[in-house]
């Protein structure tokens, strides 16, 4: 095995309990209502805390990789996860599982950023997106395993079990992490990011919140449907039992696992912009499907969840389009920064649904989401606008 290869593999082993991780109360959130009594609001900021300090520990982890690189930053982080895990599975209250699900999120902020950082030096510079987009498609696996796996596994250990093992398991990884990656290869050092560039440019820049706003309502939408909400609304709308829940959002992650693959050579063929403003519109079709017709037959409400999962997957070329967008000097911020957004709408989203749940049905909520969405889309137009006349 090459040590490229082996950095890609152990790297990945985290990704994957990162996205497990990230998406296991969609499985478990009648055991949380149940033994903890937790309403839909409780349930919602508690399982966006995730994202949110997720997102935040993105401002200072630049700087942090840039200065001493992946392989220490990445497991030190790790090692609060694992001791989230901990806190969540003993939790009692609200306030302690609240605890947990926070130093979760700060455990895995660098389990793709870490992962970037690396790969732009293992690997040649014309390798670099295939080699990414392939990461975030087999790390997408970790939500399968929250699926239909973690349903059968609750059922054997209990969903505190889960977490109680899950906790070894992660600072196991870590260590493998730590051993096992090294920053750059062997008698190439570790390079010193310069402070070229303004990095103000970003934030001021229209094209970044264009591009900022379609992943927060997208991609923060897509990860909170599929970590939470999408569950829930299988269990309270649709009275559905843990294992045909797990089924359906095996569908989701499955169908998400092949738009990470595609969407990349799908952009290459049709253009980046043209492409991830369609699959929005796509994605866009599933709140509203499920808001109109709730009680749709078991194919339509799998086949709507593979549509928002296929299409809520292309989200991953807003980080594409921010390196493309920049100058070279500020590519790293940039992707950060709208890094920043998509899970900063996770949270948001999250938080907001169980809100609105609290005082209305379903159906408004998620017709509100649409709305949102369909929003983003008008601001984002201007940018694929601006690709076709380029082409002609």
């Amino acid at each position: 095995m090459s040590a490229a290869l082996r950095v890609f593999i152990i790297l990945l082993l985290a990704y994957f309990l990162s996205y497990f991780f990230r998406a296991t109360n969609a499985v478990i959130s009648p055991d949380l209502r149940r033994d903890l009594g937790l309403t839909s609001a409780e349930l919602g900021l508690m399982t966006s805390l995730f994202y949110l300090t997720f997102a935040i520990a993105q401002l200072p982890l630049g700087a942090l990789l840039d200065r001493f690189g992946p392989r220490f930053v990445h497991p030190a982080l790790m090692l609060l996860g694992a001791i989230g895990a901990l806190i969540f599975a003993s939790a009692q209250d609200f306030l302690t599982l609240s605890a947990g699900r926070a130093l979760l999120g700060i455990g895995f902020a660098a389990a793709l950023m870490g992962a970037l950082k690396a790969f732009s030096l293992w690997f040649p510079a014309h390798r670099y997106a295939s080699i990414s987009s392939l990461y975030v498609a087999l790390g997408a696996s970790g939500a399968i395993a929250a699926s239909s796996p973690l349903a059968w596994l609750k059922e054997q250990i209990g969903w505190r079990g889960v977490f109680e093992w899950g906790a070894l398991v992660i600072v196991l990884v870590a260590l493998v992490v730590a051993l096992g990656v090294r920053n750059a290869p062997k008698g190439m050092a570790l390079p010193r990011s310069t402070q070229a560039g303004n990095a103000s440019l970003i934030w001021r820049s229209s094209q970044f919140w264009r591009m900022g706003w379609l992943n927060f309502m997208v991609g923060g939408g897509f990860l909170a449907w599929q970590t939470l909400w999408g569950g829930d609304f299988l269990f309270k709308v649709r009275g559905l039992g843990s294992l045909e829940v797990g089924s359906v959002l095996f569908t989701f992650s499955l169908a998400a696992l092949l738009g990470f693959l595609l969407c990349g050579p799908l952009a290459d063929r049709w253009g980046l912009p043209r492409v991830l403003l369609s699959a929005s519109l796509g994605f866009t079709l599933g709140p509203l499907l499920l808001a109109l017709w709730p009680q749709m037959p078991a194919w339509g409400l799998y086949l709507t969840y593979g549509l928002m999962g296929f299409t809520g997957a292309f989200n991953i070329l807003s980080l594409a389009q921010a390196r493309l967008a920049f100058p070279t000097a500020l590519t790293g911020r940039a992707v950060t920064a709208i890094n920043f957004m998509g899970f900063m709408g996770v949270f948001l989203l999250q938080w907001g649904m169980g809100v609105v749940l609290g005082l209305s049905e379903y159906s408004t909520a998620l017709l509100v989401w649409a709305t949102l969405i369909a929003l983003a889309i008008v601001g984002y137009l201007p940018l694929a606008l601006e690709q076709r006349k380029s082409a002609l």
